[in-house]
C-alpha cells in the first residue's frame, strides 16, 4: 500500500492548487467539503475514491502527484511516481491520442469524459473512465501543469 508522501510547501501548494482549478474550471469541488485546513486536504486527496494525478509544464512533463489510488494502479511509489514523464502513463500506440487530449485540454481549459487505456510500471493494461483532465492555473493567470480524475475499469 503506497504511503502518503512527507509533507512540503511546495506540493502543499500545488496540492491546493490542483482542488482550486478543477472548482475554477468546471464549477464543481473536486472533493466534497473539501477542508481547509491543509493536512485535512492532503488526507482527503489521498484516500477519495478515484485516483488523482498532475504534471508540470517541463517540456516532457513529469507527474508531480499521484495519490493513494493512482498509485496503486500505476503499481508505484510516489517517489517512483514523481519521477515519471507523464506520457509514459499511456501505451505507445496511445501516445497520439493523449497528445490530442492534452492540445483541447490546453485550449479549452478542462475535458470531461475521456477514456482511454494506461500501462502500470508490470505492462498491465488498465482502462481509465469518466476522465476529467484540466489545466493548473495559478492566481496569476500562468499555466502550472495539468491535472487527472478518473475511475479505473477492469
Amino acid at each position: 500500500m503506497p504511503s502518503l508522501p512527507p509533507s512540503d510547501a511546495g506540493l502543499d501548494a500545488r496540492l491546493r492548487l490542483i482542488v482550486s482549478s478543477y472548482r475554477q474550471l468546471t464549477g464543481k469541488p473536486l472533493i466534497a467539503d473539501a477542508p481547509a485546513d491543509m493536512t485535512a486536504l492532503r488526507d482527503a486527496m489521498w484516500h477519495v475514491p478515484r485516483a488523482i494525478v498532475a504534471h508540470g509544464t517541463e517540456d516532457d512533463p513529469i507527474f508531480f502527484y499521484g495519490n493513494r489510488l493512482a498509485l496503486q494502479l500505476f503499481e508505484m511509489s510516489f517517489e517512483e511516481f514523481a519521477r515519471l514523464p507523464s506520457r509514459l502513463s499511456a501505451e505507445p500506440l496511445a501516445q497520439e491520442a493523449r497528445v490530442k487530449l492534452l492540445e483541447k485540454v490546453s485550449l479549452q481549459g478542462y475535458v470531461d469524459g475521456y477514456s482511454g487505456m494506461r500501462i502500470a510500471k508490470s505492462g498491465r493494461r488498465f482502462m481509465i473512465a469518466d476522465t476529467t483532465v484540466w489545466n493548473l492555473v495559478d492566481e496569476q493567470g500562468n499555466h502550472q501543469g495539468q491535472a487527472a480524475v478518473f475511475v479505473a475499469q477492469g
